[in-house]
């Protein structure tokens, strides 16, 4: 894929980004916009519409988009609002108050999305518990005949498009979470069942359900599917394939089935779409049958699952114009002011489904007269998704198509995870407690970078792809009863990869918690040494012990004032090396280095782990996640400028 042609279309994506057609520019982005007015209509998550809120998938979905905001600003209002609203159901046994497992209702499954960030992040045992409840339901759910998920037990035989969205992804992310290889067999299976029965060899569009026993009034005699293509269920089915694809393994035979379907789907998705509006009809193939109508919820799950397929290689990069011009529509057509800084969302159906009582027969005269209403829960959460989306295509991809390595072999602290099995901790890409780099891996994506850790030694050949190599805490006895230290073959290969043009970034620690002998042997040749002492210590709360003030010329901090770093090692500098920030006692807290045609990052702390970068501990005058992100732009900026012909 020409990568020059993917950064164009990014560009192109950055220009719509954040705005609304025809009205004034506003402060906030567009995503942030809608979550405000969601934490202002449903404050406490208690209600929707003025009535109690049950365990349903209408929350799911706002949480959704509220989580996705949270995981992108690293502001824990949004996190706390998710928490807040999960802990209103979740007992402290973990039971899940107003969920009924015996009704095999797959909506139900939804909301466990949001169960498993909370147990990963908080390491609470019931929000786990709670999310094994789903997880069960799904053990037990009624199946057609060849496997497909009954979308409830109320609807024997039938396999809904929507159903996909409620049940796959917290399926695939529990699945890898307790490491059960053999569900993705059946999680890819949903999908490849839905599509067989349900896609139109003509137009490439899906059908709404599908009745494996052709007995409803709504089902075809011959296939058995419904008689229409309705948006949002094909919305979805769509969202569904691009979360799925997050958790499934690479090297799984069925991954290549998954992106085969989801490109068959985007190819109808985008020949289907308004050609004037840039967005879709609520039936999408009837655009001009009269009583049709542009719909916003279809037309946000959309954009989110295209542009996002764009920014995971999913799909081509040609989809990130089709989701451009699909957000330019949203924005003209659906949105408007409501307050200061926040937004409505028009245009959503509020519901369409099939038998039921009333029965719901399938027909275009039902789905058009369903209500439309704004601010509706499923619209609201994707249109935020969708937003967030646009969002994170608008960051410059300064790092695109380079790889950053994160170290896991001087680092390989072990621990029991929830099922028992050992999994290595602490500072690492996929943990999102408080000491893992999830936050900051997620701001390298934002620019384009893929992540990658290396578990074995460092070697010229297994470096050689890495554009970026982190260090973080070499293990000591206490950590690692065999620790993995750095020695002379691994100070040649790293050395010499600097050499090349590698962005070499050490994250040390303060002494007593980091190996530092063997560290300062590699670090010597870039003219940095960690100090064995411990500055900025902390006693309990009284964050401004850890204050350090980035002055207004620094090179690394661009529009910081202020971050919090404590208990970290000093350095002691000779050339190569250079003081890139002090401490209020002059101390050296961070060193650059060149050496060749490669660059040396170095902190004597493993800082921005997601305690320092998620905002649920730290105050927010501490600009952390932000300046996660200018180092970042840093490290991206020291990399070779490659010249094409």
């Amino acid at each position: 894929m020409n990568l020059s042609l993917r950064f164009t279309a990014f560009c192109l994506i950055a220009t719509c980004a954040g705005t609304i057609s025809g009205t004034q520019a506003q402060t906030k982005p567009l995503s942030e916009q809608m979550a405000a007015t969601v934490m202002d209509i449903w404050k406490d998550s208690l209600s929707m519409g003025g009535h109690p809120v049950r365990w349903t998938y209408d929350q799911g979905i706002i949480l959704e988009g509220v989580d996705a905001i949270w995981r992108r600003t690293g502001n824990a209002d949004y996190f706390r609002y998710v928490q807040k609203s999960m802990d209103h159901f979740v007992t402290p046994e973990g039971d899940i108050r107003t969920y009924n497992q015996d009704a095999h209702n797959i909506d139900n499954i939804k909301n466990g999305s949001s169960l498993l960030t909370l147990y990963k992040v908080t390491g609470q045992q019931k929000y786990f518990k709670a999310a094994t409840l789903l997880w069960n339901q799904l053990q037990l759910q009624p199946r057609t005949k060849e496997g497909g998920f009954w979308h409830k037990k109320v609807y024997p035989y039938q396999m809904w498009l929507d159903g996909l969205y409620m049940g796959e992804p917290f399926y695939a992310e529990y699945a890898a979470l307790i490491r059960d290889d053999k569900a993705f067999d059946d999680i890819a299976n949903q999908f490849i069942f839905m599509e067989k029965h349900s896609r139109d060899a003509k137009t490439g569009l899906l059908y709404h359900g599908w009745d494996e026993s052709k007995e409803q009034k709504w089902a075809d005699p011959q296939t058995g599917h419904s008689p229409h293509f309705w948006g949002r269920a094909m919305g979805w089915y769509a969202m569904a394939l691009v979360d799925v694809l997050d958790n499934f393994p690479a090297s799984h035979t069925k991954r290549k089935e998954l992106l085969a379907i989801l490109s068959r789907l985007a190819t109808a998705v985008q020949k289907y779409q308004d050609p004037e509006s840039g967005v879709w009809y609520d039936i999408l193939n009837l655009p001009d049958r009269k009583g049709n109508y542009l719909e916003s919820s279809a037309s946000s799950m959309f954009v989110y699952a295209l542009q996002k397929g764009v920014r995971k290689v999913y799909l081509p990069v040609s989809y990130a114009a089709v989701a451009k011009k699909g957000y330019a529509g949203i924005q003209k057509e659906f949105i408007e002011q409501r307050a200061s800084s926040q937004v409505n969302l028009k245009g959503t159906v509020s519901v369409s489904g099939l038998g039921g009582k009333p029965y719901r027969d399938g027909s275009f005269e039902y789905y058009i007269r369903e209500k439309v209403i704004t601010n509706d829960p499923k619209g609201v959460g994707a249109f935020m998704l969708a937003a967030n989306e646009m969002d994170l295509a608008a960051v410059a991809k300064k790092g695109l198509g380079k790889t950053v390595m994160l170290d896991y072999y001087f680092n390989s602290e072990v621990k029991k995870d929830q099922s028992g099995q050992d999994i290595q901790w602490h500072y690492k890409w996929e943990e999102m407690s408080n000491g893992g780099y999830s936050l900051w891996g997620q701001v390298f994506e934002q620019r384009g970078f893929k992540l990658k850790s290396l578990t074995a030694a460092p070697t010229a050949a297994n470096l050689k792809n890495a554009a970026v190599y982190i260090i973080a805490d070499p293990d000591i006895v206490k950590e690692n009863p065999k620790p993995n230290y750095i020695g002379a073959a691994h100070i040649t290969a790293i050395t010499n990869w600097v050499k090349a043009g590698g962005v070499l970034v050490i994250r040390a620690n303060d002494t007593g918690n980091v190996e530092l002998d063997h560290l300062n042997q590699l670090t010597a040749n870039f003219g940095i040494t960690f100090n064995k002492d411990s500055k900025n210590r902390v006693t309990g709360s009284k964050f401004e012990m850890g204050s350090i003030i980035i002055p207004s010329s620094n090179t690394l901090f661009k529009d910081i004032k202020q971050i919090y770093v404590k208990e970290y090692s000093t350095l002691q500098l000779k050339s190569p090396a250079r003081s890139a920030l002090q401490d209020k006692e002059g101390n050296a807290v961070m060193a650059v280095a060149r050496l060749g045609k490669g660059s040396v990052y170095a902190i004597g702390d493993p800082w921005l782990y997601n305690e320092y970068t998620d905002g649920r501990k730290i105050p927010g005058e501490y600009e952390n996640f932000n300046a996660a992100g200018d180092l970042t732009d840093w490290i991206a900026g020291q990399l070779p400028v490659v010249n094409k012909k």
